[in-house]
């Protein structure tokens, strides 16, 4: 939640859509997207991510370097959630920022996300739209320098993270998605075998 104390308080804000176009399976892919854990596997980096529950993740953000004066790495409990027609909901829950007390003391971040498929000219896209906004109470050595660089130099980080994500996004999912079917073929195939043996070799 934004800190209510903040006494020289500045926002950066940045958002990123996406619209991925899916190969059709067997399986449309809002069975895979109800398993909305498995989308933050594919698009997280497993050496930052750690799973607290179906539905809350622990992920420690790239490292940020702000004016070359603070250098920092955020650590985000998210949220994921999905509903029954296969859209997915991020949104941030905390967010906690070591080795600099200062700013973790003064800081908020809210990111809100949601990933859902649709239909179009027979075809099926993932849309995608991702908000990130920071609040922070500026350190006195950054009191005296303008805003509207400071503004810029925020943003572009806030940019840099969600493109960051996307390029994930766009390079992991659909590759997961597919090993998903095969698994899930595979899953089917194998329980026919058990349930009826194995089927009779054609002459």
């Amino acid at each position: 939640m934004p800190n209510q104390n903040f006494s020289h308080p500045i926002q950066f804000k940045a958002s990123e859509s996406l619209s991925l176009p899916v190969q059709q399976t067997p399986i449309p892919i809002h069975h895979y997207l109800r398993q909305p854990q498995r989308l933050v596997k594919a698009i997280a980096d497993p050496k930052l991510m750690e799973q607290l529950s179906d539905n809350e993740f622990r992920l420690k953000m790239r490292p940020l370097n702000f004016m070359e004066m603070y250098h920092f790495q955020p650590t985000v409990i998210l949220g994921v959630w999905s509903d029954n027609k296969g859209t997915v909901f991020l949104r941030s829950q905390d967010c906690d920022i070591r080795g600099i007390d200062y700013i973790n003391d003064r800081f908020s971040l809210t990111l809100k996300g949601k990933l859902c498929p649709q239909e179009k000219e027979g075809k099926t896209y993932l849309q995608g739209q991702a908000n990130l906004t920071v609040e922070v109470d500026l350190p006195p050595p950054l009191r005296l320098t303008p805003e509207s660089l400071l503004k810029m130099t925020g943003n572009g980080l806030l940019r840099g993270v969600l493109n960051r994500i996307k390029n994930r996004l766009l390079n992991q999912l659909s590759q997961d998605y597919h090993h998903w079917v095969d698994s899930q073929s595979q899953s089917l195939k194998n329980e026919e075998v058990s349930r009826f043996g194995e089927p009779c070799p054609e002459s």
